[in-house]
């Protein structure tokens, strides 16, 4: 199977900054992207562990897919730091008509406890430039169970406004907890 390379919406599908970039997502991280997904299943909207199986399900019959369409709903890239896959993520729940999607992101498990934010604060600028630049939306959100908030911070940093708490929003071993949406609009 040839997987593509470049999103058909988009005019430039590579995105740098120093030795990191975002990627349109390749097919060669699908395995190291399940395994950071099972790992971090707390934090994500993953109800049970991915298996290989389901993993090469949805890459040859969803993820293929979305280079090709005009109008995506979801725009996925591999983060990279020189070249070596170190995380994933995009824009995704995509709203054509309002102009509108929310951030995904993972990083890799082990980089998580000591370069959550310096990886976060990467990330953010490089979809930034896809959201606003590239794709000329007009805002892009967060969706976060309240259950790391150290993540909170980097937003604000970055100029992200909180918007909105859902209380009691999503059920968690066995408790309802918060979802928190952060929310940043394109300033032309």
């Amino acid at each position: 199977m040839r997987f593509p390379e470049k999103y058909k919406v988009l005019k430039t599908n590579s995105f740098s900054k120093d030795e990191y970039s975002i990627v349109p997502i390749r097919y060669k991280d699908r395995f190291k992207i399940m395994e950071w997904r099972n790992e971090q299943m707390y934090h994500l909207r993953q109800a049970s562990l991915l298996t290989k199986e389901d993993q090469e399900n949805y890459f040859k019959n969803v993820v293929t897919n979305l280079f090709d369409q005009e109008k995506p709903d979801q725009i996925l890239f591999s983060y990279l730091k020189g070249g070596e896959c170190i995380g994933y993520g995009g824009l995704v729940h995509i709203n054509w008509i309002d102009h509108n999607a929310e951030i995904s992101f993972i990083m890799d498990t082990e980089l998580e406890k000591e370069e959550f934010t310096k990886h976060w604060n990467i990330f953010l600028n490089l979809v930034e430039q896809v959201a606003f630049q590239e794709l000329n939306l007009h805002k892009i959100y967060t969706f976060a169970f309240d259950l790391r908030p150290h993540l909170y911070s980097v937003f604000e940093k970055k100029g992200y406004l909180k918007e909105a708490v859902l209380k009691e929003h999503c059920l968690f071993n066995q408790k309802y907890i918060d979802i928190i949406i952060h929310a940043k609009t394109n300033i032309l």
